[in-house]
């Protein structure tokens, strides 16, 4: 069919109304189409046929009449002479009905030209039925259009108009530049990657380093006793000169103090030499630390004591040589317990290049898992907490020493005493418990962890395993080798080989703590393991599979009545395994668990501690109910959905960075490796807070006594025993983290 100009060669054009949901026959559409054309003919023939009949009828009465006849007027008389030429009532009347007869028949008439001219349309419309008729057969009409082809079609067209108005580029008003792109579509953003894992820098044989580590122990605890006695000498003369004894040669000659301060400060300063290379060390890598401070103030205190021998307008006070020396003593002690700690960690560490266990961290708390020791030394050499907070504190009280001395020094015209007032307020910021905020509690730690069999990784791998405070335990925790036994078992119309492969199968793929077990009730079967398909883990406390096209459940009592097998009446056993052979009970197995003492020690070491246990068990008879049973009945542990104990179980198969490492089994050396790990960091955390309050107290207090000179009551013993004080507190609580 060729359209041209809108119409066909047959002179109709077919519309075809889109049709959404029904279609219709081609009967349906003619009677349609017809019953309206008819109706639209007959309208027009009746207006035709009405103005017709109105022009006729006005030709007629004017003919009949001859004249106008106007009504005659109210009141006149009906006998007045009549005119001539009138018309009778009489043939007036027989005209009307002649008339009248006349119009009907005009009327007749006209209906049947109606009705004909009706029928001649009729056919037409007949006619042209047959030629659409024909149209329909030689083209059949286009498919109907549903209402889901409608809108994908408004859909389309939406978004093409989209697409062109984004991409339209746009220009300012009367602007001349090129056309530019201003709209950009939207990208979608990229998953976000991974984090990166943490870099291993070069890695020393743990073997090496504790063998250098216990070369610097051993060399600098063998020079901290002569250091003792070099400061004690001293300090000894001003305690027993303020009792009113008076020592020969020292007693009111400020000159020979100065020289016998000089002298033993210069001993002590030789014998604690490991302080000043501390400080060089740390200031190479941007940290200002307690010894760099310590450092400082004897080189202060030292020309102090030469400027009282040489300057003759300094203040006849003592130097504070004193407290340097002491100084110098409790920082050589610090660095050498924190060599010993390393020396006992890398010894523990060096034991076995591949140890059975490590501690690493989890979202959810500390997870015992097999590794190697690789990243052992390079997490264990990070920064601590007492350096990364002194750090960040230490280099305020130094400049503030400096700008308190200038003040009441040479802003009061006394430029000779600058010296001793630095280096006093320097003492006073430089307390003697800084350097050992860290080194005391970690020798502590490290040497009862080395009793243990565990090591931790200096103060990076104990605070990353202690700061969720929880703890990941599985069934060998709990209940390590040895510890489960198999009392009997009882079978049910089966060979003992075929229920010792079925079980042991089921067991191994479980991977739970009855693997060893069965496997052990297997070789004595002399049997072998099968393969297994759709494994599955039960909720209800049990596992399902199939072995040999064989549907096979495994679990406890309730599991298996849960899975519609029928049990024997005479069968009570709280913890008994029971296996099932497409829904029939073929064995039972008394399974007997025995609590160890090391492990119910461990669990009420975590209660004390505060560090919850996450049970994630996959043993369907290991429940926080049989640990209540077993063991304490205050172990409360966390027990999630079989989802979460299966997930918690798997991470003990990841390969993280070791934190700790422990060298024996059962949960004993896990626990005090987490729980000492956050006895520790807490020690820690809390003298460092009170070294670093009595560090600004001390530099306060001294230049506020120094602007009043004051120096009867800060004098050299006065400041020891203030320090000292301060000292205390950090000596309890360091004693207190191997204790848990």
């Amino acid at each position: 069919m060729d359209f041209k100009d809108g119409k066909t060669e047959y002179g109709i054009v077919p519309t075809v109304e889109p049709v959404l949901t029904d279609d219709y026959s081609l009967e349906e559409i003619l009677a349609e189409y017809g019953s309206s054309r008819e109706q639209q003919i007959m309208r027009d023939v009746e207006r035709e046929v009405m103005e017709e009949t109105a022009e006729a009828e006005l030709p007629k009465d004017a003919a009949t009449s001859g004249e106008t006849v106007e009504p005659a007027a109210a009141g006149e008389e009906t006998t007045a002479e009549k005119p001539a030429g009138a018309v009778p009532p009489q043939k007036k009347k027989r005209a009307s009905k002649k008339m009248a007869e006349e119009k009907a028949t005009a009327g007749e008439k006209e209906q049947q030209t109606a009705r004909s001219r009706q029928e001649e349309a009729r056919d037409k419309l007949l006619a042209q039925a047959v030629d659409l008729e024909k149209l329909e057969k030689e083209f059949p009409s286009p498919r109907p259009i549903t209402l889901t082809d409608v809108v994908g079609s408004t859909v389309d067209a939406v978004m093409e108009e989209q697409e062109e108005t984004l991409l339209k580029p746009r220009r300012g008003l009367f602007s001349r530049r090129k056309l530019e792109d201003t709209e950009q579509l939207y990208v979608s953003p990229e998953p976000e990657p991974e984090p990166d894992p943490e870099p291993i820098g070069l890695e020393k044989e743990l073997s090496v380093c504790a063998a250098d580590y216990r070369e610097a122990y051993r060399r600098r605890k063998r020079r901290l006793l002569p250091a003792v006695l070099a400061a004690l000498l001293p300090t000894a003369a001003l305690a027993v000169e303020y009792y009113g004894v008076t020592i020969p040669y020292w007693s009111g000659d400020l000159r020979f103090q100065s020289i016998a301060l000089l002298v033993c400060l210069s001993l002590t300063a030789l014998l604690c030499r490991s302080v000043f290379a501390r400080a060089v060390s740390m200031l190479s890598q941007k940290r200002c630390v307690s010894e760099v401070l310590i450092s400082a103030a004897t080189l202060v205190a030292a020309g102090d004591c030469v400027a009282c021998l040489t300057l003759a307008e300094r203040t006849a006070v003592q130097p504070y040589a004193a407290v340097a020396c002491f100084a110098l003593v409790f920082a050589q002690w610090g660095i050498c317990r924190e060599t010993r700690g390393m020396y006992d960690t890398f010894r523990t560490a060096a034991v076995d290049d591949e140890p059975p266990y490590l501690v690493t961290d989890t979202p959810r708390g500390a997870c015992k898992q097999r590794g190697c020791v690789r990243g052992f030394y390079t997490i264990a050499k990070r920064d601590d907490f007492s350096t990364k907070a002194q750090t960040i504190l230490l280099p305020v009280v130094l400049a503030a020493s400096l700008v308190f001395a200038g003040l009441t020094s040479l802003g009061k015209g006394q430029g000779a005493d600058f010296l001793l007032h630095w280096s006093a307020t320097l003492l006073a910021g430089a307390t003697f418990a800084l350097p050992l905020c860290w080194g005391l509690p970690w020798a502590k730690l490290a040497k009862h962890l080395q009793k243990a069999g565990c090591a931790v990784a200096g103060w990076s791998g104990a605070e990353k395993i202690s700061r969720r405070k929880s703890m990941i335990l599985t069934d060998m925790d709990l209940f390590p080798p040895g510890t489960v036994r198999l009392n009997g078992v009882k079978v049910y119309g089966e060979e003992m080989r075929k229920v010792a492969s079925y079980a042991a199968t089921m067991a191994q793929a479980a991977g739970s703590g009855l693997e060893r077990l069965f496997d052990r009730f297997l070789r004595g079967e002399s049997a072998q393991y099968e393969n297994v398909h759709d494994f599955n883990f039960y909720e209800e406390g049990g596992w399902g599979g199939t072995i040999r096209g064989e549907s096979i459940l495994m679990g406890t009592a309730s599991f298996v009545r849960k899975m519609d097998v029928r049990l024997p009446g005479d069968i009570n056993l709280k913890t008994g395994i029971f296996l099932a052979v497409d829904r029939q009970l073929v064995a039972v197995f008394a399974v007997k668990y025995n609590p160890a003492e090391n492990v119910d020690f461990a669990l009420r070491m975590m209660r004390r501690i505060h560090i919850v246990p996450i049970l994630a068990a996959r043993d369907p008879n290991i429940t926080p109910a049989l640990l209540r049973r077993k063991f304490s009945k205050g172990v409360r542990v966390e027990y999630p959905n079989l989802t979460g104990r299966v997930a918690l179980s798997e991470v003990e198969q990841d390969r993280d960075l070791p934190r700790a490492l422990l060298q024996r089994e059962g949960l004993l050396p896990y626990a005090e490796a987490v729980a000492g790990s956050r006895r520790m960091c807490r020690t820690v955390r809390r003298s460092v807070v009170l070294s670093l309050v009595g560090s600004v107290a001390g530099t306060l207090l001294a230049a506020y006594l120094l602007s009043l000179q004051a120096f009867t009551l800060l004098t050299p013993l006065a400041l020891e025993v203030f320090l000292l004080l301060w000292l205390l507190p950090v000596l309890l609580m360091a004693d207190r983290a191997s204790r848990y």
